[in-house]
């Protein structure tokens, strides 16, 4: 089930529910992302594996392998 940093994700909900599962989506990462919603387009900043718009719910999550760079967070949905 654990593929350490060479797990693949297809989609937003994917990466959240892994980061649930594995207990990091309240865990705070080493450096906060600043993020650009795609659906609203409000810059917000992520400061677990997982965060939410503050403007209009969209929940995006990052696994730890990943979270260096903002290009890897990925949507998985409004208030998903």
């Amino acid at each position: 089930m654990h593929e350490g940093c060479s797990g693949v994700f297809e989609n937003g909900k994917q990466v959240v529910d892994k980061i649930r599962m594995m207990g990091f989506d309240t865990q705070p990462m080493i450096l906060p992302l600043i993020i650009k919603c795609v659906e609203c387009g409000e810059e917000f900043e992520m400061e677990n594996h997982e965060g939410k718009c503050p403007k209009c719910s969209m929940v995006y999550g990052v696994t730890p392998c990943h979270a260096f760079d903002p290009n890897n967070v990925m949507a998985a949905g409004k208030d998903y």
